[in-house]
């Protein structure tokens, strides 16, 4: 099997998670190129992969890859990912895959029109407990699901707004909601499978009032198969706690609270699974072990000539979804989405 020529663009936080990743995916895989807008992050990336540096993205484009990951600010994923799929190279992107809709199509439309591929990163649907989640909704042990909630309490300091286009809405598009909670109200709608109906939501910034951005979103979100979804996030809160999402149905309610997940059906012991996975990287514990699983399969789907999972059709709910509790709290109405 050929070997993936492999591009990283935006060497920040994150991109520890894709070193550790990409160098358990030597047999699939080699990282040619790293690329930054600060210089000394990409070199030292460059120093400890054996990866190239290079200082802009048109020379990236240059480096006859196969795949580039967008590891970049919101703002810019659109345009880097369209500019890649044009020059024939596929494309895995960091979340929000984009900050509008509008973005978010032009990015779909031009992978179908190019034939390349476009996956979006939601590294979560790939853990052992969500995956256990969804065969359990999917064989109808828990019937019909009615309900689902999401809480979300994490601490973003001061310090984190340092940079520069955090905190900004024509830059990050959003504060705790598309930043942090997004990957919950992808869990959700993915778990729930159905589109959304309607959204309700208010957002507000109470305690870091030197953004432009929400730190508190809450919103209540109907399915159209009926299922009521309730959300709540804030990145204010004292410590990063563990996520709790949960799906109630006919049958029971399944219970996931960082990667433990307790099972109550109807007439049935308890079963509480917990996750036997430890952290494999030097990240944040909260970024979870799955980015690796992602990337390997999207990996596949290049090399088998396979859809992608999580491609941008599947990128965009999320998306919608957020921009959706955006515009409900603006107006003050529910949204009602196409």
């Amino acid at each position: 099997m050929r070997k993936l020529r492999v591009g990283l663009v935006g060497c920040g936080r994150i991109s520890v998670v894709y070193e550790k990743a990409l160098a358990g995916l030597k047999d699939m895989a080699e990282l040619i190129c790293v690329m930054d807008i600060l210089p000394d992050r990409s070199q030292e990336l460059a120093a400890r992969t054996g990866a190239k540096q290079v200082l802009t993205y048109e020379e990236v484009l240059d480096e006859h890859l196969d795949v580039i990951h967008l590891a970049t600010p919101h703002h810019v994923h659109a345009k880097q990912a369209i500019d890649a799929l044009n020059a024939g190279i596929n494309v895995l992107t960091e979340k929000p895959m984009a900050i509008s809709l509008a973005d978010a199509d032009q990015m779909i439309e031009t992978a179908a029109q190019t034939g390349m591929k476009l996956g979006v990163i939601f590294q979560n649907r790939y853990g052992d407990t969500a995956q256990k989640m969804k065969q359990m909704i999917e064989k109808g042990e828990l019937g019909q699901v009615v309900g689902a909630r999401s809480f979300l309490t994490w601490i973003r300091p001061e310090s984190y707004y340092q940079c520069p286009w955090k905190g900004k809405w024509d830059t990050e598009g959003g504060g705790v909601l598309i930043d942090q909670a997004i990957h919950s109200l992808d869990l959700v709608q993915w778990l729930v499978g159905s589109d959304v109906e309607w959204i309700h939501g208010h957002c507000d910034r109470r305690v870091r009032t030197t953004i432009e951005v929400e730190d508190i979103a809450e919103a209540v979100i109907r399915f159209k198969n009926g299922c009521m979804y309730s959300l709540y996030a804030c990145n204010y809160y004292v410590s990063n706690e563990p996520i709790e999402i949960q799906i109630y149905g006919e049958n029971g309610k399944l219970t996931l609270r960082g990667n433990t997940l307790v099972i109550e059906l109807k007439g049935q012991e308890q079963v509480v699974i917990a996750s036997s996975a430890v952290k494999d990287h030097p990240g944040q514990d909260y970024w979870g072990n799955n980015h690796r699983r992602q990337i390997q399969d999207f990996y596949r789907s290049v090399l088998e000539d396979k859809p992608v999972y999580i491609d941008g059709s599947e990128g965009r709910k999320a998306l919608a979804m957020v921009l959706g509790v955006y515009a409900s709290s603006r107006k003050g109405l529910p949204i009602y989405l196409a």
